[in-house]
């Protein structure tokens, strides 16, 4: 990507290190206030268009940092896959494109914020599953801490769920899951075109050839 690269040429030194760590240690403090202190706190750092006409700005970052509000063994889990997932990613891309990754995701749900009212980061976290799934298919993870499971699988499994929350969910949530997969589509869209081609090909190719023994 050429237009990466001269991006990081000029801005290289302009990024946030170790971003994942910030944002699961930020996911894990609000999870904190929130269940313990002040539940409040999870609405007045939602991604509105009604906030944002307040000029509530804080919204444009907050929305990232607000964890699922759920058992606190399914916010370790989740947790835990962020920050591995993140760091791999970093390792292999370095700091400053993971940074633009994440913040083209941003950019997407707050463009979903101003279309439809709400913004959601569920589109712009699945993409972080997308991209190491697509980078690091082989890459073994422990599911639970416990269950070996291939990364490619995972993938899928992410895939399945963002289907599922596109077709249940509402129309803010299908913007959101959509336009928060742009670092995605932006870093992998032309290598997904062209898988998609290619196993289309060669899945016809298979019925063609299986046709001719009948």
């Amino acid at each position: 990507m050429n237009w990466l690269d001269k991006l990081e040429r000029k801005f290289g030194h302009l990024y946030i290190p170790q971003l994942m760590n910030v944002i699961v240690a930020g996911q894990a403090l609000v999870w904190v206030i929130v269940m313990l202190i002040n539940q409040n706190l999870y609405y007045a750092m939602m991604l509105t268009r009604d906030g944002l006409a307040h000029f509530q700005l804080w919204r444009l970052v907050s929305f990232v940092f607000l964890p699922p509000i759920s058992s606190a063994l399914y916010l370790v889990i989740e947790l835990y896959f962020l920050w591995f997932m993140g760091s791999c990613l970093e390792r292999a891309w370095g700091g400053f494109r993971l940074n633009v990754y994440f913040l083209l995701g941003m950019l997407g749900s707050i463009l979903s914020c101003l279309l439809t009212g709400f913004g959601s980061s569920t589109g712009l976290f699945l993409s972080l599953f997308f991209a190491f799934a697509w980078l690091f298919p082989d890459t073994q993870i422990l599911l639970f801490f416990i269950l070996p499971v291939k990364a490619k699988w995972m993938g899928w499994a992410a895939g399945i769920w963002w289907a599922y929350e596109f077709i249940v969910g509402g129309l803010y949530m299908k913007v959101s899951l959509v336009l928060g997969l742009a670092g995605f589509l932006i870093f992998f869209g032309r290598e997904l075109w062209h898988w998609c081609k290619d196993t289309w090909i060669n899945y016809r190719r298979r019925k063609q050839w299986k046709n001719q023994w009948k």
